[in-house]
């Protein structure tokens, strides 16, 4: 993701306030954890409560050392055949590290490498993206769905990290292209980089 794009960092900042910004996010680590009582492995790892995650739903994690230090911090939703999981891109491989170390040999860590990671926020997003799939429009906060965009399966999670509504869409790589270039063609939609997710970030209070 790069620092600015050419509207500048204020305008894309101010562009998601209003409308509806568009951020590659396919730096971050995406995560399959899989295996019997998966859940109850990664909270051994967490504070957060893993195990009475619903189905179809995210929560925000910390993962911990032993002595209860915080590593890192990290999205967890739970689907039918798996837990995913989101990791920040700077962490990526220290955090699967430890994930596989401490989950044990009979949980599977799969690193997702055929998806890109996209977040589309600001209080146009949801108008935006029913125009692609309706069902968004259903989902409440914090909700995470195995859904079809464009006839290809992705996992959609409505949060984000700007202080305003949004989604982020995981599909695959062979896809996303031509979806990028849909969303730009909504008037509502335009690019914005690191420095705007930042300042975002900072006014909001999320870091």
């Amino acid at each position: 993701m790069p620092v600015q794009y050419p509207a500048g960092i204020k305008q894309e900042h101010l562009h998601c306030r209003k409308q509806a910004a568009l951020f590659d996010v396919s730096h971050m680590g995406q995560l399959r954890i899989r295996g019997k009582h998966a859940d109850q492995a990664l909270e051994r790892l967490t504070p957060a409560d893993i195990v009475d995650l619903p189905l179809n739903h995210q929560r925000y994690a910390l993962l911990t050392t032993p002595e209860g230090g915080i590593l890192d911090d990290c999205m967890v939703s739970r689907y039918d055949d798996c837990l995913y999981v989101v990791v920040n891109a700077a962490c990526r491989e220290q955090d699967i590290a430890h994930l596989k170390a401490g989950l044990g040999q009979d949980i599977v860590v799969e690193e997702i490498q055929d998806r890109v990671l996209l977040a589309l926020q600001g209080p146009k997003a949801e108008v935006v993206l029913a125009r692609f799939q309706p069902d968004v429009q259903q989902m409440p906060f914090m909700a995470s769905r195995i859904m079809h965009i464009n006839n290809v399966q992705c996992y959609v999670s409505r949060s984000g990290y700007t202080g305003e509504d949004g989604f982020e869409i995981s599909m695959p790589v062979a896809a996303a292209a031509a979806f990028v270039e849909q969303l730009l063609a909504q008037n509502e939609v335009a690019w914005a980089g690191l420095g705007a997710r930042d300042a975002l970030r900072l006014e909001a209070g999320l870091c």
